[in-house]
């Protein structure tokens, strides 16, 4: 018997009533059951390869949930993809029809035959294409100076940690730090339009605290960030206009620090962290206050996800799992199922703690060293917001380890350096101790909504 074909994403919108927000407009998603944003030209890209090259998150939310089951493949360039990449990721992805809209800078790889223009008016039509293909969604890796690979997910895998058929109240508003075209964010808008809620989009050039505001205006209930997002947020006298009942952090460690400071915050609401990678999908959530991992997890297979640490790797089979590369022969899983995700574990008593990325190591002297754990301790310190190790070359060792360190308004810089040396030297090996501690501003976060790491 031939598999039923899922539900599109449009489909599956139902009859809720949520509005995307954006900096300059909003759109009531539940028109697009009998409306287009694509100007009358959806048609045009029924079972084609298309790219979504929108400079406008609202333009593109609207367009994934058109082109869901009409196009064969949806290929989403994030905002911080090189163009000296596209002609690569064009033909890695055999697109053969683009998306864009006015915001688009112009680029030669766009000069294709089908070329459609995404407004965030969406306007009623009784010739929809019907929804008939099981459409691959592509997202693209970060963290690379190359081209980055092409993952391939389908809408149930994405969707599978959200729950099926699960509405929420129509007093949810969603709020995300991330950018939609990255796969936290993209979590999020999912999240919203299955749900019925609505959904405040991010925008890059927005101060935090506009942000804030904003965020405030629409009646944000949950909210999503990284660690980093989050350290950022809580900097802003702004914070205090928002009182969300739901706190999510994914995307970088959540240590014990920013987690007590987001309860202090919020003590009403409660506060989670998750696990995502773009290849592995969402492999869990930790809602227990507490930073690190349940041994028990490991334990058993949980919502169809099973955990393991092999040379001391966090490794996930899920069923959330993207499904290969695409224009790549990279393998995505060993032959048991088990994506490597190269984020580094320590067991330490019943809890399983990240101590950093593989690719992140410091090397002292022979001896290795992760920023991340030198980070968790500094930002143990109360007049701490947020912390950036990393290396600088030594004639002696290689390479010592020096810390950038953001100060909460009130700290004195003289008195918290000795104190912050002291920390690290009573909870750390001689090596890890940083040899110098500067007091910066602020810290540079990717597009990502990682902190940018740079060596030397």
């Amino acid at each position: 018997m031939a598999r039923a074909r899922p539900q599109s994403l449009r489909q599956r919108i139902g009859d809720g009533s949520g509005l995307f927000w954006d900096r300059a407009a909003h759109a009531a998603i539940t028109d697009l059951a009998g409306g287009t944003s694509l100007g009358g030209r959806l048609h045009e890209l029924t079972r084609k390869s298309v790219a979504i090259a929108t400079g406008s998150q609202l333009t593109t939310a609207l367009a994934l949930i058109e082109l869901d089951g009409v196009a064969r493949r949806i290929t989403i360039l994030p905002p911080d993809a090189q163009p000296a990449h596209f002609a690569a990721l064009f033909a890695g992805a055999a697109i053969d029809a683009v998306v864009v809209d006015r915001d688009t800078p112009t680029h030669p790889a766009f000069a294709l035959p089908v070329r459609v223009t995404a407004t965030a008016e969406i306007v009623a039509t009784e010739h929809l294409p019907a929804a008939s293909l099981e459409t691959e969604w592509v997202l693209l890796t970060s963290g690379t100076t190359g081209v980055p690979k092409m993952v391939v997910h389908s809408l149930d895998g994405l969707t599978a940690p959200i729950g099926a058929g699960r509405r929420l109240d129509g007093a949810v508003v969603w709020g995300t730090f991330y950018d939609i075209r990255r796969y936290g964010g993209l979590q999020i808008l999912l999240r919203a339009a299955i749900g019925g809620a609505s959904l405040v989009l991010s925008s890059a050039d927005e101060p935090i605290a506009e942000h804030l505001v904003r965020l405030a205006r629409h009646g944000v209930t949950h909210l999503s960030g990284t660690p980093s997002h989050w350290r950022r947020a809580l900097m802003s006298p702004a914070i205090g206009n928002i009182s969300p009942r739901y706190v999510r952090l994914s995307g970088e460690i959540a240590d014990q620090a920013i987690l007590d400071s987001l309860h202090a915050t919020f003590p009403e609401a409660a506060v989670g962290h998750a696990y995502a990678s773009t290849e592995a999908g969402v492999a869990f959530e930790v809602n227990d206050g507490l930073a690190g991992i349940p041994a028990g997890f490991f334990e058993e297979v949980r919502d169809g996800v099973a955990l393991k640490v092999e040379d001391g790797s966090l490794r996930i089979r899920s069923p959330r799992t993207a499904s290969r590369y695409v224009g790549s022969d990279a393998v995505l899983a060993d032959a048991d199922g088990f994506v490597d995700t190269g984020d580094i574990l320590e067991l330490r008593g019943d809890r399983y703690v990240f101590a950093g990325r593989r690719g992140g190591i410091i090397n002292i002297g022979g001896l290795k060293v992760h920023p991340e754990e030198i980070e968790a301790v500094i930002n143990r310190h109360p007049q701490v917001r947020m912390s950036l190790v990393r290396p600088k070359a030594s004639p002696i060792t290689g390479s010592i380890v020096i810390a950038d360190v953001v100060l909460k308004s009130g700290g004195e810089s003289g008195e918290v350096k000795s104190e912050l040396l002291k920390l690290c030297r009573d909870a750390l090996p001689r090596h890890k101790v940083p040899a110098a501690i500067s007091f910066v501003a602020a810290l540079d976060v990717a597009s990502s909504g990682k902190l940018a790491r740079r060596q030397g």
